[in-house]
């Protein structure tokens, strides 16, 4: 049996079953192997000089690469439409590689302030290198503009972002930082490669975390980046000399997890999109933040940019603190639990869970509201999702 060839029109499924993965693997298996192993064998010196030369495809020290873990990386850049791609023990190890790779002392870079917690607290650490940060609400190029400086190097956002779920207007974000000679770089977690390909619209540098949709089981920890050879190689360089790669069995799990992310995200696409319109219905539902549904302020970029909108649905509780936790306290499907993505259907409460060490105004002023719910989509059954959201609601 001959490669699976790339020149074949390919749909996301084949993608994630198929891509990047050799056809014939070792010991004829289907699945691919997984190599415990630290450190390779070189037959002679001059293997090892070939090698080091480019001219011989080996891999020296679990630092530098692991053959699944290429596997892993090769599934990862076709599925994003990259050249190349890294796999990382985290999404925040791979964000922290390449910012720490591309800027360096008396640089400057601009983040949408919507964007997950933790990046947010990198870009204060960054301080300490004396690589300033300064952050703009998304959407508003007016402040973007006054933030740009001639130190600044790069724009990072993320879209959808956590938890209200704003959409990015790439096909504007893109041309205004090409025209400043800025990257842009983008954390696409919620979105996933089956709603939305960020390097199709020229942004530079692709991030997941791929502990969520992608490993889709909340049992493995990864992060991977995507983008051009040029790009992506540099930060490799970075990330042999810090030791920020994925193990192998991690890489496993994520390409036994890809299998199935054309299936899962689109069961909870669908399941999300139900779920938004019942709630923006309902009265004791304030608000809801779901990019597909047309209450939400980028729905029309949603629409042009995104082939669905991912399985996360954000809303408002119509009462108070203890009104909220009365429903989250009801629900019975979802766990209580801090991450997305998997096929467990998972609720977080933001005010208490994510962002309990700011103060009551500080979480206000971002929005962060002690009404505000995430509800992040499994791939159980609708009907028993809804059931169970309709209960709890009925008794608070």
């Amino acid at each position: 049996m001959s490669d699976f060839s790339s020149d074949l029109p390919r749909g996301n499924s084949t993608r994630s079953v198929h891509g990047g993965e050799d056809r014939l693997k070792p010991g004829k298996s289907v699945t691919n192997a997984i190599a415990q192993t630290a450190t390779y064998v070189f037959e002679n010196l001059d293997e090892f000089v070939a090698f080091k030369a480019g001219k011989a495809s080996s891999h020296e020290y679990g630092r530098y690469g692991n053959p699944t873990v290429k596997v892993a990386e090769n599934k990862l850049a076709d599925l994003e439409g990259a050249e190349s791609a890294l796999f990382f023990s985290s999404g925040m190890s791979a964000i922290t590689t390449v910012l720490l790779a591309m800027l360096r002392s008396g640089q400057h870079l601009v983040i949408m302030e919507d964007c997950y917690r933790r990046t947010i607290q990198l870009c204060q650490v960054l301080g300490k290198f004396n690589i300033e940060c300064t952050r703009v609400r998304p959407g508003d190029f007016e402040a973007l503009e006054k933030a740009i400086r001639p130190e600044t190097r790069l724009i990072f956002t993320e879209s959808p972002t956590n938890p209200h779920l704003h959409v990015v207007d790439l096909e504007r974000l893109v041309p205004f930082a090409k025209g400043k000679r800025l990257k842009v770089l983008i954390d696409s977690t919620f979105a996933t490669p089956i709603n939305q390909r960020p390097l199709d619209f020229g942004v530079d540098l692709v991030f997941h975390s791929a502990t969520k949709y992608l490993g889709g089981h909340n049992d493995l920890m990864a992060g991977s980046v995507a983008g051009s050879a040029a790009i992506v190689g540099a930060v490799k360089e970075f990330r042999d000399i810090i030791g920020t790669i994925g193990d192998p069995n991690s890489a496993y799990l994520l390409i036994r997890g890809l299998k199935t992310l054309a299936l899962r995200v689109a069961r909870q696409n669908d399941t999300a999109s139900r779920l938004a319109d019942f709630l923006a219905g309902h009265e004791k539902i304030k608000r809801v933040y779901y990019p597909g549904h047309v209450s939400h302020p980028d729905h029309e970029v949603a629409r042009q940019q995104m082939k669905g909108y991912g399985g996360v649905v954000s809303f408002d509780i119509d009462g108070d603190l203890e009104r909220t936790c009365g429903f989250i306290h009801a629900l019975k499907i979802p766990y209580l639990a801090p991450s997305l993505g998997g096929v467990e259907t998972l609720v977080s409460h933001p005010a208490t869970v994510s962002y309990s060490d700011l103060s009551w105004e500080a979480r206000q002023e971002i929005g962060i509201t002690d009404q505000l719910i995430r509800y992040a989509a499994g791939v159980e059954d609708y009907e028993d999702l809804l059931a169970d959201i309709e209960a709890a609601l009925d008794s608070i």
